[in-house]
């Protein structure tokens, strides 16, 4: 039996599961090669981690509830949550971080709930959120981009680091870390431009350090260029609906664009905050996931909205450097309401009837 995704009764596009799937986590194959490009090949090893254990994890719970194996891993659901998460993790993060992450989103998130099509909240921002809220250390370190580092780490010392947290040599990701030119950290461009400004520095002083481009952060602005370019994909080949990601990117950009106006001083601006962390890959890749986002068109407006504002009240003003996880899972709860509200009239009712 072939499943197809189509919202009754006026959508009949008639995707197969598998097919939107798979189109999806193509999309996301410009992304994960400059985000390799930029942080090593510990990006590849996260992602190779998480799909093994999704698919244990999928077919495991599978056999344990007598339902049939192939079907529902071949349609792809459990390996684009697999992708998410592996390249949301940083890339030379213990193994164990991104096994504890991948299991929690198919076991619980997913498969608790009833499976595809049941689960309230999307598995691999969830899962995600589990993790930085139980390993902060871990989520948190992010190797500095390659080409800032004095020493560069082969795959074999990136494997090792992975598993073992040292090279054969002895150097950890700390260690490791300090060896950056002009004193660049490991801390993403969000949380340091924040820390720093919480220090008593301007945006502008924040921003001189090595490791920042001309908008936002050394490679992550060209990350979030090739997620964006992997979602206007994404849009032209009717896979997602417009009406999430725009109004997403538009209330973001507004929000930071007020509060650059007001504090120029202590805000960064529209650019950056679109460029920096999870913003396009959170735009086109996780707030528009069909299962977990709102329904209606009205009701995608509203949703993409309030994520973006969220995130940006997050970034700003919250304890955590990005905020795209903590919003889509916030809004994931406000769904039912959003879609109560906004549901169109049958055809042929008016407004008394």
């Amino acid at each position: 039996m072939k499943l197809t995704m189509a919202s009754s009764p006026h959508n009949h596009s008639h995707k197969s599961v598998s097919k939107i799937m798979m189109t999806v986590m193509a999309a996301c194959i410009p992304g994960i090669l400059v985000q390799t490009y930029f942080f090593g090949f510990g990006v590849l090893i996260q992602l190779a981690l998480a799909l093994i254990t999704v698919s244990l994890t999928e077919a495991a719970v599978l056999k344990l509830r007598s339902r049939a194996i192939w079907p529902s891993l071949s349609d792809g659901s459990a390996w684009l949550t697999a992708l998410l998460l592996a390249i949301s993790v940083p890339p030379l993060a213990p193994w164990w971080v991104t096994v504890i992450g991948a299991f929690f989103a198919i076991a619980i998130v997913k498969q608790l709930y009833g499976g595809l099509g049941f689960n309230l909240f999307n598995p691999a921002m969830a899962a995600y959120v589990l993790l930085l809220i139980s390993f902060p250390v871990q989520m948190t370190s992010w190797s500095p981009i390659q080409e800032i580092v004095t020493q560069t780490l082969s795959l074999a010392d990136q494997f090792a680091m992975i598993f073992t947290e040292a090279t054969s040599q002895g150097v950890t990701l700390d260690k490791w870390s300090t060896s950056v030119i002009d004193g660049a950290t490991s801390a993403t461009p969000l949380d340091s431009v924040k820390t720093s400004v919480s220090q008593g520095y301007t945006v502008t002083e924040a921003m001189s350090y090595i490791g920042f481009g001309e908008i936002a952060g050394l490679g992550w602005q060209y990350v979030n260029l090739a997620f964006l370019l992997g979602g206007l994909y994404l849009l032209k080949a009717k896979v997602i609906n417009w009406h999430i990601p725009v109004s997403f990117i538009v209330s973001l950009g507004l929000a930071s664009g007020v509060g650059y106006i007001i504090a120029p001083q202590s805000e960064p601006g529209t650019l950056f905050h679109l460029f920096s962390g999870a913003t396009m890959l959170g735009a086109f890749f996780i707030a528009t996931d069909p299962v977990s986002a709102s329904t209606t068109n009205l009701g995608r407006l509203i949703y993409g909205a309030a994520i973006g504002l969220t995130v940006y009240v997050i970034r700003q003003f919250g304890g955590y450097p990005d905020a795209v996880a903590f919003a889509v899972v916030i809004m994931n709860m406000a769904v039912p309401l959003i879609d109560h509200y906004t549901q169109p009239r049958t055809y042929g009712h008016g407004a008394n009837s």
